[in-house]
C-alpha cells in the first residue's frame, strides 16, 4: 500500500510540473487604480489558490472553535458523569454486602 501511494504521489508531482512547465507565459493581471501585475500563469494561479485556501479556512474557523470547545464541555461532562458512576457503585457496594 505504501508503494502505491508514493507511485500515485510521484504522477501528481510530475502532472502538476508539466503542468507548470506548459503554462510559464507571462500574463497582466490588472487590478483598480491602474496596478497591474505580470507574473507566470501558474505562479498566478497557485498565489489564487492559495489565497482561497486561506479565506476558505478563515470562514470554517468560528465553526471548528465553537465545535472544539462542545466537545470538550462534553467530554468534561461525561468523565464528570463517569467518575460520580464509580463512586456511587463504591457508596453502594458496603450497604449490599451487609
Amino acid at each position: 500500500m505504501r508503494y502505491l501511494t508514493w507511485l500515485l504521489r510521484i504522477m501528481l508531482f510530475v502532472a502538476l510540473l508539466g503542468f507548470a512547465m506548459k503554462n510559464n507565459e507571462i500574463v497582466s493581471l490588472r487590478y483598480l487604480f491602474g496596478f497591474e501585475w505580470q507574473a507566470p500563469l501558474v505562479v498566478a494561479l497557485f498565489g489564487f489558490l492559495i489565497i482561497g485556501v486561506m479565506l476558505g479556512m478563515m470562514a470554517m474557523l468560528n465553526t471548528v472553535m465553537r465545535l472544539r470547545s462542545d466537545l470538550a464541555h462534553a467530554r468534561a461532562e461525561a468523565q464528570s458523569n463517569q467518575s460520580g458512576r464509580s463512586t456511587e457503585s463504591q457508596t453502594d457496594s458496603p450497604e449490599h454486602s451487609s
